[in-house]
């Protein structure tokens, strides 16, 4: 039988985590646990809801950033007009996850811990340098979102443990993100490729520091170091540009499927890198 349990605080979801039922799944949003579960794809004894926790349903500023709970939905986040001003980038990644009906469900979370590489939401949040908060038997720990996904379907987290929230820290005052993806169609697709771009400028227009993440062409989404290297230092023009775009294919592994082929995918996640960045680009020049 299946047995289902609402915690209403951490530690209480801990303790669930901890029983005989190691079988038990989490759930944040349900989007994709319950389709997994009534394909047959996914087999448990039991689901520990963690909507009923207020830890986990907050978003709040803090430190000039934001710390958003593992549970918020993703038309929540549409919703906050301080949060999508300072990061339009991972609001956008986020509030492209299903239709709208899912919206008022899936999770930041949810999405992370799915493990799908085709994720949304993880570039952006890779890009933006965003932590998670992990509680389990032995406590909590901070981690960065792109160390939680090991492959596909497969997480960092060790028994018993679960995302608590995200922080997302401050957005430099000349700083501006965005994320692109290519799907086959024109809504509620998964992403054949997903790019993201986080920079900051200094006061002559130069680049001074870059992040930018991919998805959905390697087995976990990926943070391309050598990419954002090689806008420091620049004005983020059409050289530098084409150097970021070279590495981004660079660090392209993608598979051939019905969605795409490698070469595709590869070609794509460059054009996507550069138009990401211009649009950060566009961004950062606009804050001030």
């Amino acid at each position: 039988m299946l047995t289902y349990n609402k915690p209403t605080t951490v530690d209480e979801a801990v303790i669930l985590l901890q029983q005989p039922q190691r079988a038990a799944r989490v759930l944040a949003g349900g989007t994709d646990l319950l389709v997994q579960l009534r394909s047959g794809r996914l087999a448990a004894q039991g689901i520990i809801d963690l909507k009923r926790i207020p830890e986990l349903r907050g978003l709040r500023a803090e430190q000039g950033g934001f710390r958003i709970g593992a549970a918020v939905s993703g038309a929540e986040l549409g919703e906050h007009a301080a949060l999508k001003a300072m990061w339009p980038g991972v609001v956008e990644a986020a509030n492209l996850i299903g239709s709208t009906q899912i919206q008022g469900r899936a999770s930041l979370g949810g999405n992370l811990c799915n493990a799908s590489p085709a994720a949304d939401s993880v570039p952006a949040l890779i890009a933006a340098g965003a932590h998670c908060t992990i509680a389990g038997p032995s406590g909590r720990r901070e981690v960065p979102v792109e160390a939680i996904v090991t492959g596909p379907g497969k997480t960092s987290l060790a028994p018993g443990e679960f995302v608590v929230d995200f922080f997302l820290p401050a957005q430099a005052a000349r700083g501006g993100d965005a994320y692109l993806r290519f799907i086959p169609r024109t809504e509620m697709d998964i992403a054949v490729v997903g790019v993201a771009v986080n920079l900051k400028l200094d006061q002559a227009g130069l680049c001074t520091a870059a992040r930018v993440a991919v998805g959905a062409v390697a087995p976990t989404a990926r943070l391309v170091e050598a990419a954002g290297t090689s806008l420091v230092g620049t004005a983020v023009d059409e050289s530098a540009l084409s150097t970021m775009m070279d590495s981004v294919r660079a660090a392209c592994a993608p598979i051939n499927d019905k969605r795409g082929t490698v070469e595709f995918r590869t070609h794509v996640a460059g054009v996507l890198a550069g138009r990401a960045a211009r649009i950060a680009l566009d961004r950062a020049r606009m804050r001030t």
